[in-house]
């Protein structure tokens, strides 16, 4: 499709609704065809940087054993907190009851 190319062509400012000559308008970075005294730039804020990316966790790694790491304190709500001293062995064991609802 051809377009014509006139010297003095107008157009209409799609801000204001003015004419200008239409080699003067410029288009706009959201696609307005505008007047020379309509026209500015895109702001930068508008374009945020973007972030870097988080480091990535190291592969097959291998954490320092302590002795804070071998011990085990039990605590508790009674007194100063501690039930007892570290505990260098442990075992844990788990069971479920049985629960009776009566209504009456």
């Amino acid at each position: 499709m051809a377009f014509a190319s006139g010297k003095e062509a107008y157009g209409i400012c799609d801000i204001t609704g003015f004419r200008y000559k239409r080699r003067e308008m410029k288009k706009t970075w959201n696609g307005l065809i505008v007047g020379p005294d309509q026209w500015s730039p895109k702001h930068p804020q508008l374009d945020p940087k973007p972030k870097p990316a988080d480091p990535q966790a190291i592969r097959n790694a291998r954490p320092e054993v302590s002795e804070f790491n071998q011990s085990f304190v039990l605590y508790t709500n009674v007194d100063k907190g501690i039930l007892g001293t570290k505990l260098d062995t442990y075992e844990l064991t788990v069971s479920v009851g049985e629960v009776t609802i009566t209504t009456s």
